[in-house]
């Protein structure tokens, strides 16, 4: 497939004003001579100036496409729109605080097209951030992710990523996503995924637009991610088998509660009502709430089947 450019480099932000005419002129002293690329600012609903700087950027280098929202949707909703932008044969997002450095770009470029690779994301390894409130957190975040999703990346949340622009064009970013994005490339099947070091400066204008929240947000996306990307099209795996466990449980407590008073009346011996026991409560919660998650999978599974995109598969040849 022939590209117009070889990289769309996609920069998403929130009142970075100050920022932007140093990060232009930053990136054109980086990739100027070396490549046809082309720039996409996603202004994702500043308020401070930020527009009017991209919209009098200079014309007579890179080609500058602005996007620009109504309000504030969050760095999801931007790059979903930069990524359908896009039409470079890499893809490069980065963030408009100058933190991340565009010299990195050439690199990252040669090595996902000379060594094959479908993303490859950055890894701050000395980061320039409050050491208690974003690195300690961050290395929390980043060992569950890489237990969870099996990608060995020690920086799952750098906005410094090189990605092939069919991987771009296979995922769907909402929400608060945009931070497991390789995750959600290796669902669509692309997992030749790797990392190199990257140099991360300290922010030189305003201020971060992230707090601590978005690491238990982020906690929490990761598992709805591996839950949909597990179970997604076959929910009754998950609800069935969970509702038939708790049956089977709650049943044999109550049958054995049964069977234990029987025995114990037949021989004349002193025994509790089974309905006096706490047992028999949980046993009979255990029932019903076996027989919920059942139905519920049902109903999934019926949700499931009407649903579109449910034979949505991701070829990679044809002949």
């Amino acid at each position: 497939m022939d590209y117009p450019y070889d990289i769309s480099i996609i920069i998403s932000l929130l009142n970075e004003a100050e920022s932007l005419p140093e990060l232009y002129s930053w990136i054109r002293s980086s990739l100027d001579g070396k490549f046809n690329y082309e720039l996409i600012f996603v202004d994702d609903g500043s308020t401070d100036g930020s527009w009017e700087i991209i919209k009098n950027l200079p014309q007579d280098g890179p080609h500058v496409h602005g996007i620009r929202f109504r309000r504030n949707y969050g760095k999801s909703a931007a790059l979903y729109e930069g990524f359908k932008a896009a039409s470079g044969k890499v893809v490069v997002t980065m963030d408009a605080d100058l933190q991340d450095s565009p010299e990195e770009i050439p690199g990252m470029y040669e090595k996902l097209l000379g060594e094959g690779w479908d993303i490859i994301s950055g890894w701050k390894q000395n980061r320039q951030d409050n050491k208690l409130t974003k690195n300690l957190p961050s290395k929390l975040y980043n060992a569950t992710a890489r237990k969870v999703t099996g990608i060995r990346l020690h920086d799952m949340n750098c906005g410094l990523k090189a990605y092939r622009n069919e991987v771009v064009k296979s995922v769907e970013v909402y929400g608060d996503m945009h931070r497991y994005i390789p995750f959600l490339a290796k669902n669509a099947g692309y997992d030749r995924i790797t990392e190199v070091p990257v140099h991360h400066q300290k922010r030189k204008y305003g201020k971060s637009k992230f707090g601590v929240d978005r690491f238990v947000h982020g906690i929490l996306d990761l598992m709805t991610l591996w839950f949909t990307g597990k179970f997604g099209k076959k929910p009754m795996h998950f609800f069935g088998a969970t509702g038939i466990l708790n049956f089977i449980i709650g049943g044999i407590i109550a049958i054995w509660l049964i069977i234990r008073k029987l025995i114990f009346q037949a021989n004349g011996e002193r025994f509790r009502a089974v309905t006096d026991q706490p047992l028999f409560y949980i046993a009979l919660v255990m029932l019903v709430i076996g027989v919920l998650l059942f139905c519920t999978g049902f109903i999934c599974e019926m949700v499931s089947r009407n649903a579109g995109g449910r034979n949505d598969y991701n070829i990679k040849e044809e002949f």
